[in-house]
């Protein structure tokens, strides 16, 4: 492995959820490069489970790639929140059904290449219904699937959210 040692991390602009940051990096034959890095302060999601088995969804409008996509709720932590928390009240707000007992699925950071984006899954089997609490900005559709068609949804290529992906897959293989 080349060994990589950050010498200077640059914020170039401040967003309201990401920063757009450079990295200056020295390489191991002491020449310098600079990697551009968005920095992300993280995220939850969550997959419910209602009593039938099915599994509630959000169908939501993605600005970044002009479509809608069906997805597991799932939102950023907000300041001094930790994941399980965020996971509850994300589930809450965008499906109108607040969690009860919460168990840890897994956590993947969702683009490498050039983000620190890390999102915690979790899943619930336990929750009760309340109402929506969505953003002003946020227009969000509940959808129920079962295990098997959203299996089928994904290998069709119909759901292309990477953490839904790796959560569905995940939750899929630990039900057996």
């Amino acid at each position: 492995m080349i060994p990589y040692k950050r010498i200077k991390r640059e914020c170039i602009h401040k967003g309201r959820i990401i920063d757009f940051c450079q990295d200056t990096i020295e390489l191991e034959n002491g020449k310098h490069t600079v990697f551009d890095f968005i920095q992300h302060n993280g995220a939850s999601a969550m997959i419910p489970v209602d009593s039938d088995g099915s599994i509630i969804m959000v169908r939501q409008y993605r600005n970044a790639i002009d479509d809608y996509t069906l997805e597991i709720p799932a939102g950023g932590l907000n300041q001094g929140e930790d994941n399980r928390t965020c996971a509850i009240r994300e589930c809450e707000e965008e499906t109108g059904y607040k969690a009860g007992k919460v168990f840890h699925l897994l956590d993947l950071y969702t683009t490498v290449a050039f983000s620190n984006e890390k999102i915690c899954i979790f899943y619930t089997t336990d929750i009760t219904p309340t109402n929506q609490n969505l953003d002003e900005d946020e227009y969000v559709s509940i959808e129920r699937h079962s295990i098997d068609e959203l299996t089928d949804m994904i290998m069709q290529g119909k759901i292309v959210d990477a953490k839904t992906i790796a959560g569905i897959l995940a939750y899929k293989a630990k039900i057996g």
